[in-house]
């Protein structure tokens, strides 16, 4: 966390996914809880997570490729074009999105969303 955020201001999110909850995550969260700040999502809660949002469009962009990857290699190099190419705009609506996602969460009590 201090490579990344120099100044502090970092935060780690914990979304409790099961491998994330087990005893020794846990064990380890607490024992560096001073080291920084552990924003808590609510449980296995994808709506929250953009991460899947970003695979997804991953994905989709490295299916799109022609010809498709065929080596390791291949991958990695198609993966950071589509990652240049397509995510920023991709982020940013994920970014703006945000909000409503957090107003759906909130009215559906932590339940499912259409997000």
């Amino acid at each position: 966390m201090f490579i990344v955020h120099s100044d502090g201001l970092g935060q780690f999110q914990q979304d409790n996914a099961t491998p994330h909850a087990s005893r020794v995550a846990t064990k380890w969260l607490q024992e560096h809880s001073s080291d920084f700040r552990h924003f808590r999502w609510l449980h296995k809660s994808p709506e929250m997570n953009i991460i899947e949002d970003i695979w997804d469009a991953l994905l989709h962009a490295g299916e799109k490729r022609s010809p498709p990857p065929r080596t390791p290699m291949d991958l990695l190099t198609s993966l950071q074009d589509s990652w240049c190419e397509n995510l920023p705009g991709c982020l940013q609506t994920l970014v703006e999105t945000m909000p409503r996602r957090v107003a759906a969460l909130l009215r559906a009590r932590g339940g499912p969303t259409r997000y």
